[in-house]
């Protein structure tokens, strides 16, 4: 037997043996008597009844893994806010591992995009008709036509397996994107600025002066002076100005208070001209947040739902008319031209998220009471009806901008629950286009020097947020997008010279952008006509 005990069989049993449980059932198991000494009967006998199959080293190691205890990780009372972001001060304290992660954005590239479009056509284009036919069919009508010659560029002896017409989409020129600089030339502390998405507190001058109001303040700045003139303070330390407007011809700038009360100035002596005391007044509020100039008429819209229309010259300080058709706020206010009441067409936006435009032809002063100014209304002029109503926002509309190009393009856009672009035709009174941002748009303004368009925005879901767009017109597609602001980029406004925009936002900063060229003036041929120096003699 002792060739049995030093078998590897025998190694084997007492190897489990050693290394073993003692409360393993082969520790349990009666052990075999491998001592020659006892009769071979016995151990025969024996081995034959208790000795079975061996535990496998496999099966000992599947024992001890199930005797191990099971995980649990231990949970605290604040891993439970921590996990669905519910306790700041808790995600602080969690580990890098633990913590929510934070969305990244990605700017839009215009490069790309036009590549997309590419792709997209050429998809098309080879979609749209087998190319195995294409060339079948034109080898099969070049062979049956005896009388024509064969064409040696014909589709039969291209090599490439992509469309001719595909060939011709790729080959040709792409249009080529315009530079533009992703950082602002200047830009200047605007401490005070209001982070309130009804306010319009930045304008520019078509004589460069620069009008910011800061609080209880407005400030004129020019573009030499980093500094400002102290322009004007409110008369009530509880109030504040919400609105700023500059008249298209003179150094008249117009401001409206969160009380109601409404002031006109002359920049050029720093002298208030005239002051229309309550203006709007209303239990839901008399915060004036839009003014518009059309000639020497001034049209405010405020928060009591009303647009009024005055005239500076009036000594009365009585509005000319004023009209109500929105159910909310008035947002946004802008004439269409600077030819006054009989010339232009005003466009109004609300926080009902209607848009209106309004024909004020009709509009004329009550003169029967005698000549000179009348302080009187047309009664059927009150509450006139707008000459359309568009319905199709879905927020608030602040952003209203006529094209200075084109004559009856309105473009508008509104909040975040809308955040498009949408165009207007008012001669049919029809939508033209509509562009997704996905993000509110706080603002909108044309370019004078190209036709292009610039929308500032704030909150976003799915893109980057408090961005800066210009938008080709009328393809909508994207020319550059300007991050910088860290708040809502509320204001606007654009230089005389039409080469740069400022913009201020809730971080209380203004940022002046140089982003488009600057005015070409027209140069005469070397044999004009007009050139009167060539035909002296």
């Amino acid at each position: 037997m002792s060739s049995l005990k030093n078998s590897p069989f025998g190694k084997r049993l007492r190897a489990s043996r050693a290394t073993g449980d003692e409360n393993s059932p082969s520790r349990k198991r009666r052990r075999l008597n491998l001592d020659s000494s006892s009769s071979p009967t016995r151990t025969l006998a024996t081995a034959a009844l208790n000795v079975t199959n061996t535990p496998s080293r496999r099966h000992k190691s599947r024992n001890s893994l199930g005797s191990e205890d099971r995980f649990i990780p231990s949970r605290d009372q604040n891993s439970f806010w921590a996990s669905y972001s519910l306790d700041e001060k808790a995600n602080n304290n969690l580990s890098p591992f633990m913590k929510p992660s934070v969305r990244r954005w990605s700017l839009p590239d215009p490069k790309k995009e036009q590549a997309d479009e590419l792709y997209k056509s050429v998809l098309r284009s080879e979609l749209s008709s087998s190319p195995v036919a294409f060339h079948s069919l034109s080898r099969t009508s070049s062979e049956n036509s005896p009388n024509r010659l064969d064409d040696p560029m014909g589709s039969s002896y291209q090599v490439s397996p992509l469309h001719q017409e595909t060939g011709k989409l790729m080959s040709q020129p792409r249009p080529e994107i315009r530079k533009v600089a992703k950082m602002p030339i200047r830009m200047l502390d605007a401490p005070g600025l209001s982070h309130d998405f009804y306010t319009n507190l930045v304008d520019w001058a078509p004589s460069g002066a620069l009008a910011v109001g800061l609080d209880t303040h407005v400030y004129l700045s020019s573009g030499d002076n980093e500094g400002g003139a102290k322009l004007c303070t409110v008369l009530n330390s509880d109030d504040e100005y919400t609105s700023l407007a500059w008249m298209k011809t003179g150094p008249t700038i117009a401001a409206g208070t969160a009380e109601g009360h409404l002031e006109i100035h002359d920049a050029s002596t720093l002298r208030l001209i005239r002051r229309y005391e309550q203006a709007h007044v209303h239990d839901a509020g008399n915060r004036i947040g839009t003014l518009s100039w059309t000639s020497n008429t001034l049209t405010s819209g405020s928060r009591d739902r009303m647009i009024k229309h005055w005239d500076f010259r009036d000594p009365t300080c009585k509005p000319i008319k004023q009209c109500a058709a929105h159910t909310q706020e008035v947002c946004g206010v802008k004439w269409s031209g600077d030819g006054g009441i009989q010339t232009s067409l005003l466009a109004t936006g609300g926080n009902d998220n209607k848009m209106f435009i309004w024909d004020l032809r009709s509009s004329v002063r009550d003169l029967t009471a005698g000549a000179g100014w009348s302080p009187s209304i047309r009664s059927e002029n009150k509450g006139g009806s707008p000459l359309y109503r568009f319905n199709q926002h879905k927020a608030a509309v602040k952003g209203l901008a006529w094209d200075p190009h084109l004559s009856n393009v309105l473009a508008s856009g509104a909040g975040q629950q809308d955040a498009c672009i949408r165009l207007w035709n008012t001669a049919t009174g029809t939508m033209m286009n509509e562009t997704r941002t996905g993000s509110q748009i706080c603002n909108l303004i044309w370019s004078i020097n190209t036709h292009e368009l610039v929308t500032t925005h704030g909150y976003s879901t799915q893109t980057v947020p408090n961005q800066i767009r210009i938008w080709k017109y009328p393809s909508m597609s994207l020319v550059a997008s300007l991050p910088g602001h860290s708040e809502c980029v509320q204001y606007v406004a654009l230089s005389p010279s039409g080469d740069t925009i400022v913009t201020g936002g809730g971080d209380e900063t203004l940022r002046f952008w140089n982003i488009f060229p600057g005015r070409v003036s027209p140069v005469k041929g070397k044999h004009s006509a007009l050139d009167y120096g060539k035909l002296i003699r």
